[in-house]
């Protein structure tokens, strides 16, 4: 086997042991009628760790799975592509060479991922509202919790609507 090979197969079994792993963890299981409860998992991109925090902390209380937080466009592409969110969670300004706009664009387009814009950048989210991005929702930080609560409900109820009928 040459090397090409076995980076291959490193890289590839890589991949699958953190889908298994992240498949195992959003298995939860009712108390009382003993099945399994499985909530809407939410990737959040936030470059400020503290305010990332927060978020998943309020999106934990109203029993959403956070199971990922990135700082990145650059990480929200792969770990989107390797663990297929049902929601990505999206500050505009991030670190790396990519910002939120350029990254949500990448995400919708290859995974059908809906995105909820989260930014304190009123200007930003004008441009997301322009249009361009219908798909998208947008929250405007600081946030009312039951202001997130309200979109992630709703953009829930509109991807699983929508995929029962492709």
């Amino acid at each position: 086997m040459n090397s090409y090979s076995f980076n291959f197969l490193n890289n590839y079994t890589t991949k699958f042991k953190l889908k298994l792993e992240l498949h195992i963890r959003m298995i939860k299981v009712d108390k009382k009628s003993k099945k399994a409860v499985n909530p809407a998992r939410i990737l959040i991109v936030e470059d400020e760790n503290i305010i990332a925090m927060d978020i998943q902390s309020i999106l934990q209380k109203m029993g959403y799975d956070v199971f990922a937080i990135v700082s990145s466009g650059e990480e929200s592409i792969n770990i989107a592509s390797l663990t297929m969110p049902d929601i990505v969670l999206m500050d505009i300004k991030l670190k790396g060479k990519m910002n939120g706009i350029q990254a949500a664009e990448h995400i919708y387009d290859q995974f059908r991922i809906p995105i909820i814009f989260v930014s304190a950048y009123g200007d930003e989210l004008t441009y997301v509202q322009s249009g361009r991005f219908k798909p998208f929702e947008f929250v405007r930080k600081p946030f009312i919790e039951e202001e997130l609560e309200d979109k992630i409900s709703g953009v829930l109820h509109k991807s699983r609507k929508y995929s029962t009928v492709n």
